[in-house]
Parts: structure tokens; C-alpha cells; sequence
């Protein structure tokens, strides 16, 4: 295999130190660093661009796993209960690196904060829900037609009551 060298390093020694930082048997950058004399930052550089950069994808896809809800929970639960440094050993047995854990941290600090604001912004009306609105609607509306209605017809009766009903004998025209 050739070395294709970018910056100080080659592919090939950036590869395995990001294969070293991953898996059931990671070490921590800051281990690593003191180990190889690369500096922490430059080595968790490398970790997070490792899918980007030719011949480290293979090292990095053992932590593209997709996580379960509940499966991130699990290790929130658990780092909660680990000392400093015993969460070391429990992100390098998940295959997780401190950020995820973190981020996985505040989603669930912020689920639990607000779970009713969440549940409100999540809960999109049904079409069910929907189609019953635009039905109470128009029940509304044709409700208030039914009753001017019914106000006309009352008020009809009440001028052939007082005016009578306009069949007698008797033409508005020649009363003079």
C-alpha cells in the first residue's frame, strides 16, 4: 500500500489512529496522544472528519450504528451513574465518542424539561381531527342561517296578524 501523505501524516497512519480510537477496544485521543506524540486536538480532528477521508471510512463505520431511542438512553443511564473514570472505559466499550454522549445528554434534559410543550409541537391534528373541525364549521354556520330563518317566518306571521293576509276584497288602490 502506498502512503499517500497529507499534511505531516500519511492516509495510512491517520487510518490507524482512528482505528485505534474506535471500537470495543478504543483508547482515548488523549491517551493516544501521549502514546504516539500527535496532540489530542489533531487526533479527534481526525475521528470526527475519519468518513470523509480516503482510506478511513472502513475505521469509521463501526460507530455510523444507528442508535434506538432507547438504546441511546441506555448509555445516557448508564454514564450517569459511571465516575469520571469509568466513563472512559464504558464510551470505548459502546464505541461512542464524549460529544454523542453529550448530545444524546441535553436531547434528553430537553424531552424532560417540557414534555408537554414537546408533545404539543409534535402532535399534528389527524385528518380525522381535521375533517371534524371543517364539519362543526359549517354545522355553525348553517345553524345561524337555520335560526334568521326561522326569525323571518316569525316575523311574517306576526305582520299577516296585524295587517291581515291581503285577501279581502278591499284594493289599496281605490280606498279614496
Amino acid at each position: 500500500m502506498v502512503d499517500v501523505i497529507v499534511g505531516e501524516y500519511s492516509a495510512a497512519f491517520r487510518s490507524r489512529m482512528v482505528e485505534r480510537m474506535v471500537g470495543p477496544r478504543a483508547v482515548s485521543a488523549t491517551a493516544l496522544a501521549r502514546e504516539v506524540g500527535v496532540s489530542q486536538p489533531v487526533l479527534s480532528r481526525w475521528l470526527l472528519k475519519a468518513p470523509t477521508v480516503d482510506g478511513m471510512t472502513s475505521a469509521r463505520k463501526r460507530t455510523d450504528k444507528q442508535w434506538t431511542g432507547a438504546e441511546k438512553w441506555r448509555v445516557v443511564l448508564a454514564a450517569s451513574q459511571c465516575s469520571a473514570s469509568d466513563l472512559g472505559a464504558l464510551l470505548r466499550r459502546e464505541g461512542l465518542h464524549e460529544t454523542q454522549l453529550a448530545s444524546w445528554r441535553a436531547a434528553a434534559e430537553a424531552a424532560l424539561a417540557e414534555p408537554a410543550k414537546a408533545a404539543r409541537g409534535r402532535a399534528k391534528p389527524s385528518v380525522e381531527a381535521k375533517r371534524i373541525q371543517v364539519l362543526e364549521r359549517e354545522l355553525r354556520r348553517k345553524d345561524a342561517a337555520l335560526a334568521e330563518t326561522a326569525a323571518l317566518l316569525v316575523l311574517k306571521k306576526k305582520v299577516l296578524a296585524i295587517w291581515g293576509d291581503g285577501d279581502d276584497s278591499t284594493d289599496p288602490r281605490n280606498a279614496r
